[in-house]
């Protein structure tokens, strides 16, 4: 059996990290010998954060963060102000929704350098019922009329924002603002569409279909669009599902008990009812905020599992490259490559460059290479000995596809995301208690990983449609006084983290980590900086720290630098509407804790980090 020591010694030693010393079982050497000590001047500057658990938003010193919108805010003039004791699902259709993750911020007009002028699309991707009605129902618990309101409190917001001085505003009267729930009007794509599996309830043809739901992350497209990921949808189907025609299908999915009771009043909802109900979920979405009529297309070339979103790249040939992460233990790391390729000038011929294309999972081999395995129906063991009679059928059941190709079981692949100024991709793996000792492997090196790592990957020519990138780890989170990790060697006292989540990337290529089961850790959630390359490498600094109970998701930069979107989410988790752990952001004894987007600009006008 390989330990870590093993693992992880075989590693360094490849990565020239290591000469004679070896690595001991403790953060010393571990933490101490991935990377050089300081010498050159860091493009990130701010004075760090160093907090304690707290009710309030705290933020490096000489920078500001602005409440832009919050669950329950009105998009339009006409829709009502939120009021916790008398919300209603046509309300709720109106405001903003529940449980906000993704940000993504796109121009007005569409291809211009506007940083203070926009759109704003946010996922919402679940809801606490606890938090939102008072008596702290739980999900069992609903009413119809609170699981009406439950439901549209899901899907997206899509709001145009506008910056005066150094205050952001909605545009309440803007023909873009748009919600989109569970209920509006959608349809499939790509191989999978039509297929006789996907016929349904509510769609009769397996081509239209309703709604998206536990949206988490995503990101918007060259082209003007936005991808966004659902992941969790198993949560929200009631019934049996052991006894259905896609029992084996739902059960590698990681069909779990339903945590939502939707299906207590709606068909749809009830897979004894409407057995391929599940099918319809688990894919990513493309849609298109500069036209609020447009109808969301489900891009099933992508593959059907637990997206935490999609990140795309345009490749030296201009094929379209979008990064998956499956996010559930043991899942796995996908790619797609477009088979038409983008064309900057006509945004028109853009808009259905994700139907065709084909899918990858990838696979890392302990000395260093990455190999992309293609999900190809009738190569290898994707045939019909196996289950597969078509590609439609790869599409539908991509996890055991994976599984049959041998792709590598990942610590919760995340945010996958590739930075635009090395050309490098980044995997945020945010834990696996469940790994143990005889299931370890480079790229996976500690059992039951309480922390999470990131790790880095690229292909030695530039080009992303390789099928052999190289690959290593750019750090091993933790606490460097109990754990196992890897950092910089000065990192300072208060500079570690624990579970890393989403990502992003500021104009300069610094890599920017927000966290989801940090205070597990026993330090607030937040969002950390580092550089990627030279003295800093790993050298992570807290930029933020946000309110007991919550998890910072979605950071976005305009492409200047100055203005940076993050989503605060659930804060007071883990409490009840009555007696909440904090009321942040209003702080009013008459309205709960609220969700909310947030913006951060510097106190005089520089970019995010100096």
């Amino acid at each position: 059996m390989k330990t870590f020591e093993d693992v992880l010694q075989a590693y360094l030693t490849r990565r020239g990290f290591l000469k004679s010393v070896g690595v001991v079982s403790a953060s010393a050497c571990v933490s101490h010998c991935g990377y050089s000590t300081l010498e050159n001047s860091s493009s990130l500057t701010f004075s760090p954060v160093n907090p304690t658990a707290h009710n309030q938003l705290q933020v490096a010193k000489d920078y500001q963060s602005q409440v832009l919108i919050r669950w329950g805010d009105p998009l339009f003039n006409e829709a009502p102000e939120f009021d916790p004791l008398t919300q209603t699902a046509a309300k709720q259709k109106q405001q903003f929704g529940y449980n906000n993750d993704y940000v993504g911020f796109l121009p007005l007009p569409f291809g211009s350098e506007q940083t203070d002028h926009g759109l704003l699309m946010v996922n919402h991707e679940y809801t606490n019922p606890e938090l939102m009605f008072p008596g702290s129902p739980s999900d069992a618990e609903l009413t119809q009329d609170q699981t009406d309101i439950d439901i549209a409190a899901h899907g997206l917001s899509i709001i145009e924002i506008k910056r005066e001085g150094n205050q952001w505003e909605v545009v309440k009267s803007s023909p873009y603002n748009r919600r989109i729930t569970p209920e509006t009007p959608m349809n499939l794509t790509g191989a999978a569409a039509g297929h006789e599996r996907l016929k349904s309830l509510i769609s009769k043809e397996g081509v239209e279909t309703i709604g998206t739901f536990s949206n988490c992350s995503g990101c918007v497209t060259p082209w003007g669009t936005l991808l966004t990921g659902e992941e969790n949808v198993d949560e929200y189907f009631l019934g049996d599902h052991t006894q259905l025609p896609e029992a084996k299908n739902y059960e590698r999915f990681g069909m779990s008990e339903s945590r939502k009771h939707w299906g207590d009043f709606y068909d749809r909802w009830n897979l004894e009812k409407n057995p391929q109900g599940l099918l319809h979920s688990g894919w990513i979405v493309e849609i298109d905020p500069y036209n609020p009529h447009s109808i969301p297309k489900k891009r099933t070339g992508l593959g059907r599992f637990k997206h935490e979103g999609a990140n795309i790249f345009i490749n030296k040939d201009k094929r379209a490259v979008i990064y998956c992460g499956d996010d559930q233990q043991f899942e796995y790391i996908y790619k797609f490559v477009s088979k038409g390729k983008y064309d900057d000038s006509n945004r028109q011929a853009n808009m259905d460059l994700l139907t065709e294309g084909t899918l990858y999972v990838a696979h890392f081999l302990d000395n260093g290479t990455l190999k992309w395995l293609p999900l190809i129906y009738g190569q290898g063991p994707l045939n019909k000995d196996n289950g597969f009679g078509s590609q439609a059928d790869v599409l539908l059941d991509t996890r055991r596809a994976a599984d049959l190709l041998g792709a590598t079981p990942m610590d919760r692949p995340e945010d996958v995301e590739v930075n635009p100024s090395n050309g490098k991709v980044y995997a945020m793996l945010t834990n696996n208690s469940g790994r143990t000792e005889h299931q370890l492997d480079a790229a996976n090196p500690r059992a039951h990983n309480q922390h999470g790592q990131i790790i880095e990957f690229w292909p030695e020519d530039g080009d992303h449609t390789k099928n052999v990138f190289q690959w290593e780890l750019f750090l091993l989170a933790g606490n460097p006084e109990q754990d196992i990790t890897l950092y910089h060697p000065d990192l300072p006292q208060e500079g570690w983290l624990s579970c890393p989540d989403n990502c992003a990337f500021d104009p300069l290529g610094n890599l920017w980590i927000a966290t989801d089961g940090a205070e597990n850790a026993g330090i607030p959630e937040g969002l950390w900086a580092t550089e990627v390359s030279g003295k800093h490498r790993a050298l992570t600094k807290r930029f933020m720290a946000i309110p007991k109970g919550a998890e910072m998701c979605g950071p976005f930069f305009t492409k200047d630098g100055k203005n940076l979107f993050c989503s605060v989410q659930h804060p007071a988790s883990g409490s009840t509407y009555e007696t909440p752990s904090t009321r942040w952001p209003d702080f009013s004894n008459t309205l709960p804790p609220r969700p909310a987007v947030v913006v951060t600009r510097n106190n005089h006008g520089k970019r995010i980090g100096s």
